[in-house]
């Protein structure tokens, strides 16, 4: 205690972080690296693995569901409308003013922007094993002494190139950005083990399979990236910053993967919202984390969460893609290319690079020229030069999320498993009874069915998925903690995180809405967003290290051993209630 006093945090960092692994888990990416690291890295979560299957299927997910009603279509549309009212842009039907550009510009042959990357295409990925230079020399000298009848005349080099090529063997998975970048030409199958903030079990994509893919994506994290070897992770730990959306099963399998599957020392699960409290600095704040895919929401206490707080809404940043490739199709500005977001995601790649780069939210038109890229079958990237116009509207689909018509994603996964435990509740005080004839592992037996979760009490409490717009949910989220003080303190303390905070105008859009969407007969006067003091996409990642070295000596962390022994670990202070002195060191972190 003395030495944490003393030392100076990026001391206690180097010190204490070098063998610490911080993961957040998200539905599309994943932000995984040292404790010691500033940041970490931010990869795809996402795994394409080879396969002889015929019919193929280039996506998972492909097969579900995913038609959009003409009731949809209508309720789309009026939202359009809302927005432009607001916006003070044309109506959907109307025609915008005249401008310089013409409605649509043709493609652009070899087109390279000078001193521009966003506007480079991306390549396909290298699906063949890579072959060392020498074993390739070895194979064609072997070949060249088999096959006497082979020229050695110069031009006849193809055939060695030929023998070469067929020597070559598919990659047995791909994981990350490259496992996007798979032309749909490829035998492979693209999975994400995560969507819309739950494991995505279905019958066509069974538990065993999802957290045999989670292995498989941290694993290769772990030694391509972290280069950290299977033989040396007992000396590590990890730090698990899990979102808010997660039920305790998941977080108990994902507990398993880690320690048993990973080889991790011991491990240590922290919540999302309160971990990116600490990152900021901040003892309380209403989290709003808005994801890929999903937006969370809860209240931070004093360094504590309050659980009945937690929103969930089932929409985020890829949501705005789709908005933005809708808004250009309806309005005939985009290129006669087909953009297929469901099968081909290098196009999902690039539609979320065009969000990024041109998406604000801001009154007036707001067109811009831009570069569109076609990815299609047995040929090279395309590029084309267009006018992107109303690029304001998708990202306010946030507060009017009629305009998200899940016509590319289907729902979220449902709820796998018998209960509804909410990892925000204390239950690891429970002392769960095993079943004499449990194994040690929580994953499924080959004979198939749920294991090991029979025995667990079932709760009734539903999780919080809400279908409104942002400045409701958060509105309903800090008024339902009832006590007007802090409720004036969240108003004025509301901390926006994921990659969609960084979106121009998105700040005072909050503060104005959410200012408006207060009831009169509340005594509330003064909406404000703080500023974050680090990329909000890796704030609570930063959040989960700093608490990970503050609080490596406490009970809270679950050693490998007694998770295999004994599954659930039985202990006294599994979740942060009392959290003062940590939250002083984190700021000391921030500050410093």
């Amino acid at each position: 205690m003395d030495y944490l006093k003393s030392a100076l945090p990026s001391q206690i960092m180097a010190e204490r972080g070098s063998n610490l692994v911080v993961i957040n888990p998200g539905s599309a990416n994943i932000r995984i690296g040292l404790a010691s690291q500033d940041t970490p890295f931010n990869i795809p979560h996402c795994i394409s693995h080879y396969t002889k299957q015929v019919p193929k299927r280039n996506v998972q997910d492909q097969m579900l569901n995913s038609q959009v009603t003409t009731a949809q279509h209508m309720e789309r549309e009026k939202a359009y409308d809302i927005i432009a009212s607001l916006l003070k842009i044309p109506f959907l039907d109307e025609e915008p003013p005249c401008n310089s550009f013409p409605r649509k510009m043709g493609r652009v042959d070899g087109y390279n922007p000078h001193g521009n990357r966003k506007d480079l295409p991306f390549t396909w990925t290298n699906v063949y094993e890579e072959v060392t230079s020498s074993s390739s020399l070895s194979a064609l000298e072997t070949t060249n002494k088999d096959e006497t009848s082979v020229s050695l005349d110069p031009k006849d080099g193809s055939d060695l190139k030929e023998i070469g090529m067929s020597n070559r063997k598919f990659r047995e998975f791909i994981c990350g950005e490259e496992a996007l970048r798979i032309s749909p030409t490829e035998p492979y199958c693209l999975c994400r083990p995560i969507r819309r903030g739950h494991l995505n079990i279905s019958q066509h994509y069974p538990m065993q399979q999802v957290l045999e893919d989670l292995r498989a994506i941290w694993d290769w994290i772990l030694i391509e990236k972290l280069h950290i070897p299977r033989n040396e992770r007992n000396m590590y730990s990890a730090i698990l910053v899990m979102p808010e959306t997660f039920d305790n099963r998941e977080i108990k399998e994902i507990l398993s993967v880690v320690l048993q599957e990973l080889c991790f020392g011991s491990a240590v699960v922290h919540q999302e919202g309160l971990a990116a409290v600490f990152g900021n600095g901040l003892s309380t704040a209403c989290v709003v984390n808005i994801g890929a895919q999903v937006t969370s929401l809860i209240c931070i206490e004093d360094g504590a969460a309050l659980p009945s707080t937690a929103r969930t809404l089932t929409f985020g940043g890829e949501d705005i893609s789709r908005g933005l490739l809708w808004t250009q199709r309806h309005h005939q500005t985009y290129p006669q290319i087909r953009t297929d977001m469901l099968t081909k995601p290098i196009d999902l790649l690039m539609l979320n690079q065009l969000k990024e780069s041109y998406c604000e939210i801001r009154e007036g038109q707001l067109d811009a020229v831009a570069v569109v890229h076609s990815y299609e079958e047995k040929a090279p990237p395309g590029s084309h030069r267009t006018r992107l116009t109303a690029l304001n509207v998708p990202p306010m689909g946030l507060f009017y999320p009629m305009l998200f018509v899940p016509d590319v994603y289907p729902p979220p996964p449902r709820t796998w498993f018998s209960d509804y435990e909410d990892m925000l509740e204390d239950t690891w005080h429970i002392d769960f009874s095993r079943r004499s004839d449990m194994s040690d592992t929580f994953y499924p037996n080959v004979n198939g069915g749920l294991p090991m979760w029979e025995s667990y009490p079932v709760y009734s409490k539903p999780k919080k998925e809400e279908n409104l717009g942002l400045a409701e949910a958060i509105t309903n989220c800090i008024l339902s903690t009832g006590r007007i003080d802090i409720q004036r303190r969240l108003f004025s303390s509301i901390q926006l995180t994921g990659g969609v905070a960084l979106t121009n105008g998105l700040v005072p859009a909050v503060e104005e809405r959410v200012l408006h969407a207060i009831p009169p007969n509340e005594a509330i006067d003064t909406v404000e967003v703080i500023q974050s003091r680090s990329n909000p996409t890796f704030v609570s990642w930063k959040g989960g290290a700093i608490l990970g070295v503050l609080d490596l000596g406490r009970d809270a962390w679950i050693n490998r051993e007694d998770w295999i022994q004994n599954g659930v670990h039985v202990g006294s202070n599994r979740k942060y209630k009392d959290s003062y002195y940590l939250q002083a060191q984190a700021m000391c972190y921030i500050n410093s």
